[in-house]
């Protein structure tokens, strides 16, 4: 991508960013760096009804953590602020009032009942209802307090779309739209408009829902002698079912929920650039960089991509260990400062990185460490049924299972060295001392210390317990076992 492409991502502060918003961020960023421009945050905040408090610092935050940052925006500024369209009321009036002294634009007086009526006529008439069909014959001058409506030209319109290909409709489509409401804000259809043209912006992504309303921004252009950016209209993100539009029914979760599972923001910015787009080739993990790098326009479908949360996590699970390979633990570490188990906050950070060092490679998520790492931090309680109804275990006699853990203790007890080596040689010499399969004797040895359904290599796990607390784990399952 040679020529400079200036992109933008401008959501509405009406709740929690989710998986279909934060695409229509990540694309638009990744054109612009590839090409070298800018990337533009605006925020639409015109629909105050819709205004949830907080929702603009979140939408921030999100990119941030995401990576995203923006060259021009909120708190950044630039050459073409204030960057929040609740600001920017003279922009639109002024763009407004050219409209209507060229004839394109007049206030509507018609009272909303009388509108409703229209419609319903309209309806059980069964013709589609435009609204210039009803154009009112004597407007009054335009001022805060009446809408403003755009005087529609219907006329066909073709165009073309970077990722639909091209396009085209007929006169019929086309209507009069509300340029600006009876609060003097104006509407999306209108804003940003003026926004893109004022800002430079040279494309657009959004989902494929505005295409049914391109013909009035196309009409918009051109009576504002506005010439169009670019558009790219991305398909819609589908159910696990592939047959709908994905919903909250469907599993899907916002950005900031995923952040407290513990998915990592290179994990989900990897997943959702890769979600109907691929680069040919069966690389499925990206850093930033090679995103910026590898992406093209021209690789996104045209069609629908699944949502697969199971994805997600297999990709989280590649992330996190991706991490600590290229960039050790202590990289890693500060990144689940706030998925320990409350028990953990009395041991030592070297502690909890012991324990993170032999853990990591199992994480799915980050919070998996709640429950996976507990039995670390405190003693689990002793529950014999885990013993003797495990699959390899319930075979075994009380007195086999005393002698077992009896000899253990003896043996661990009398090491020089609470090494991890010598602890795999003493297993292993213990193991083969005992005549039993390795599934029978390490599972013992495994449930006695930590009572949780699996557990790193079990040589790992009595080093980062310590000699005190392993050998005083097996000593009260052998007192608890004997007088079962």
């Amino acid at each position: 991508m040679n020529t400079s492409i200036k992109t933008r991502f401008a959501p509405s502060p009406t709740g929690y960013i989710h998986i279909g918003n934060l695409r229509s961020a990540i694309y638009p960023y990744l054109i612009a760096k590839q090409s070298g421009s800018k990337f533009i945050l605006r925020i639409e905040d015109t629909d105050q009804n819709r205004f949830m408090s907080g929702a603009t610092e979140l939408i921030m935050d999100t990119l941030k953590w995401l990576g995203l940052d923006w060259d021009e925006g909120p708190v950044i500024g630039g050459p073409s602020q204030p960057y929040f369209q609740s600001k920017r009321s003279e922009i639109y009036h002024a763009y407004a009032q050219k409209l209507i002294a060229s004839g394109r634009a007049y206030a509507d007086p018609t009272p909303a009942e009388e509108i409703d009526a229209y419609r319903k006529a309209d309806q059980a008439a069964k013709i589609p209802y435009l609204y210039r069909n009803h154009r009112p014959k004597h407007t009054p001058k335009w001022q805060v307090g009446l809408p403003l409506r755009f005087k529609s030209d219907p006329k066909p319109h073709k165009w073309h779309d970077e990722v639909m290909g091209d396009l085209k409709t007929g006169p019929e489509v086309c209507d009069d739209i509300i340029l600006i409401k009876k609060d003097g804000m104006p509407t999306y259809n209108f804003a940003h408009i003026i926004d893109d043209f004022e800002m430079g912006v040279d494309l657009i992504a959004r989902g494929v829902e505005y295409l049914s309303s391109m013909p009035n921004y196309l009409s918009l252009y051109e009576a504002l002698d506005i010439k169009p950016p670019r558009f790219l209209s991305l398909p819609h993100i589908l159910a696990p079912t592939g047959n709908k539009k994905l919903g909250k029914r469907d599993g899907a979760k916002s950005v900031t929920e995923y952040r407290e599972m513990g998915i990592l923001p290179e994990a989900l910015l990897n997943y959702l650039a890769c979600l109907g787009w691929n680069d040919g080739t069966e690389q499925e993990i990206y850093s930033k960089s090679e995103l910026i790098e590898k992406f093209s326009i021209s690789r996104i479908q045209n069609s629908g991509a699944r949502f697969d949360e199971t994805k997600i996590l297999w990709q989280n699970g590649q992330w996190i260990r991706k991490i600590v390979a290229e960039q050790g633990i202590d990289a890693l570490f500060p990144r689940t400062l706030n998925f320990w188990p409350e028990s953990s906050q009395n041991h030592s950070e070297n502690y909890q990185k012991q324990v993170l060092s032999i853990t990591y490679d199992r994480l799915k998520t980050l919070s998996d460490l709640r429950s996976m790492t507990n039995y670390f931090f405190s003693d689990p309680k002793i529950e014999l049924s885990q013993i003797t109804t495990n699959k390899f275990l319930k075979k075994l006699s009380e007195k086999e299972l005393s002698h077992l853990l009896t000899q253990t203790i003896q043996t661990l007890a009398k090491l020089d060295h609470w090494s991890e080596q010598a602890l795999q040689d003493a297993l292993n010499q213990l193991l083969a001392e005992s005549g039993k399969k390795p599934a029978e004797y390490f599972s013992l040895i495994r449930i006695a210390v930590s009572f949780a359904p699996f557990s790193p290599a079990l040589h790992l796990t009595l080093h980062v317990l310590g000699r005190d607390i392993t050998l005083a784990r097996l000593s009260s399952v052998h007192t608890v076992l004997v007088n079962y």
